[in-house]
């Protein structure tokens, strides 16, 4: 049996679920256009400027400052936790100094008069 081949004009174009979200829209419309070029890059109609642009996407510079960039999301998440794990260590010290002044019966009247059960 031959086999069959399927031309794709442009209506025939892919279409998936529409998006749900404004980010989710805009990645489909970059893949799109991803997808474009590749196939403008392969039949050699790649205009200079889509050529150029992953020829730099492909440099050892472009790389190199994708880590960078990668490296310096992670220090920020990691200050972040930092703080938060402070702030709340901080509360738990405040706490314990708390039960231990009242647990030696040094708490203040103002704590006095709202902690007394008796």
């Amino acid at each position: 049996m031959a086999k069959r081949t399927v031309s794709v004009n442009s209506s025939d174009v892919r279409k998936g679920r529409p998006a749900l979200t404004p980010e989710a829209r805009e990645n489909q419309l970059i893949s799109l256009a991803i997808d474009l070029v590749e196939e403008r890059l392969r039949n050699g109609t790649a205009s200079s400027q889509e050529t150029t642009h992953f020829l730099k996407l492909g440099s050892t510079t472009a790389r190199m400052e994708k880590e960078k960039l990668r490296l310096e999301t992670e220090l920020v998440k990691a200050k972040t936790s930092q703080i938060n794990s402070s702030e709340s260590s901080e509360k738990l010290y405040s706490e314990a100094i708390k039960a231990f002044q009242k647990y030696s019966g040094s708490v203040s009247i103002d704590e006095g008069n709202a902690d007394e059960d008796y």
